[in-house]
């Protein structure tokens, strides 16, 4: 998720247990052109977990070129290509969800990635895009050596709402050789062990599930939720903004939305969400939290 799975929020996410760590998407346009900005987010913080770096794009040759940087940069453990994405921005330059219907460069994008390195190279898609479906899709890429595939339950169409499509990702899981990941809908314990026993995908893929809640992956592992009280949310939020003055210095302004996300259901949110997305300092978060309790 670009603008939010930075390292600090990875390193959480991974402390409470997520077993894979994908970095933000990144251009890899921007990575041949050794954009700074987009370079940076590929930082990555105490990462003991499987790291991998989900790319987008179109142009098969920067997908090469790409994966060779990335590895003098980071030497992440895999890379991951998104065909799923609806963001407007990106679908309007044949990337993500847009990249999908058109099996064959799709099909040259992955292979450029499979021939520039030795790591695993998977795939993120969605159930159907246009009048392609996921699988026509695999059907076209069944002889790459795709390592693992996470598909969005969900048709471009849909965006990031609406009902889960189960019996096709059941379908995928029967089609495809190798590791199967269920993504879409997933906000609780209920939600990932249905979408396993119903489909018998390998494992689960979290994106806004975990937004304000990295805590959820211990959750889910423990097939139990424990509702966290304001005390304990405030000593996340705490560390976490620590992690990201450490990293990046004391500018809190990326952190306003996480911040305003960790707050969500705590009695007098709404007032604290007013001083949240004010703050530029750590010190602001700290005398907003101190006020608040």
């Amino acid at each position: 998720m670009a603008d939010i799975t930075d390292a600090p929020f990875r390193y959480l996410c991974e402390s409470f247990g997520a077993d894979v760590i994908y970095n933000e998407m990144v251009n890899v346009d921007a990575i041949c052109f050794r954009n700074e900005k987009t370079l940076a987010m590929l930082k990555r913080y105490k990462s003991k977990k499987p790291f991998v770096v989900q790319l987008f794009g179109n142009k098969p040759e920067n997908f090469s070129k790409a994966v060779k940087i990335i590895e003098k940069e980071c030497a992440p453990d895999g890379y991951d290509i998104n065909f799923g994405c609806p963001a407007p921005k990106v679908l309007k330059n044949k990337c993500g969800a847009e990249l999908f219907q058109d099996l064959d460069l799709s099909r040259a994008v992955i292979s450029a990635v499979i021939g520039a390195t030795k790591k695993p190279v998977s795939v993120k898609t969605r159930i159907k895009a246009g009048k392609v479906d996921i699988l026509a899709w695999l059907e076209h890429m069944k002889d790459l050596p795709i390592t693992a595939i996470m598909v969005h339950a969900r048709k471009l169409s849909q965006g990031l709402s609406g009902p889960i499509d189960l019996k096709t990702l059941k379908e995928v899981k029967k089609k495809f050789k190798g590791i199967v990941l269920g993504n879409g809908g997933i906000a609780d314990c209920q939600d990932a062990q249905d979408m396993i026993k119903k489909t018998g995908v390998d494992g689960i893929g979290i994106a806004q599930g975990c937004l304000g809640k990295p805590w959820l992956f211990k959750e889910l592992k423990k097939k139990r939720e424990k509702r966290k009280d304001e005390k304990e949310v405030f000593k996340i939020i705490l560390k976490h903004a620590r992690i990201h003055k450490k990293l990046y210095g004391d500018n809190m302004m990326p952190m306003r939305k996480h911040l305003c996300w960790y707050v969500n259901g705590l009695s007098g949110a709404k007032e604290l969400r007013k001083k949240l997305v004010e703050v530029n300092t750590y010190k602001d978060i700290e005398r907003a939290l101190k006020k608040a309790r």
